[in-house]
């Protein structure tokens, strides 16, 4: 990523700046990253999740609001490595991942609440396109997301 940090970004908006309160853990080998937001609000179901980042990423960063459960991983290595395939910057998620170690070799921000090994279902349910909001942040398509090692941040539009 090139440019200012979260840090830097903050001091320049302050609070017109959204900044996620949330405290994620990196995973993947790409500690900064940035780009357009994509939503999803999806429950332990990650089918639309493997499916968005099947598509063309363009250095877009796919925001997933999973309600903050750490009851299932919404996206493991493969889904990762889909991403990386195709060109996606970043993926933050409220909610959990899985195969940590192999995650953390892709060359792909990934961001989220935790892990565990544990599949989500793939019925398909959620909502894709749609302003989520967690950690005090609203994330809204088409906004621009930068995120270190600092935190992630929603630029004013």
């Amino acid at each position: 990523m090139t440019g200012p940090g979260t840090a830097d970004l903050y001091d320049e908006h302050e609070e017109s700046l959204q900044s996620c309160d949330t405290q994620l853990r990196q995973y993947g080998a790409r500690a900064s990253f940035a780009g357009t937001v994509v939503t999803i609000r999806c429950h332990e179901d990650n089918a639309m999740v493997k499916a968005v980042l099947a598509e063309p990423g363009e250095g877009r960063v796919l925001v997933v609001d999973g309600g903050g459960s750490v009851h299932t991983a919404l996206m493991g290595d493969m889904i990762g490595a889909s991403a990386v395939r195709n060109g996606w910057a970043g993926v933050v998620i409220n909610g959990a991942v899985r195969d940590v170690a192999l995650l953390g070799g892709l060359d792909l921000g990934i961001k989220a609440l935790g892990s565990n090994p544990r599949k989500s279902s793939k019925i398909g349910a959620g909502e894709r396109d749609v302003v989520v909001t967690f950690g005090g942040a609203t994330f809204t398509p088409g906004a621009h997301l930068v995120s270190d090692d600092d935190g992630v941040v929603v630029l004013p539009g």
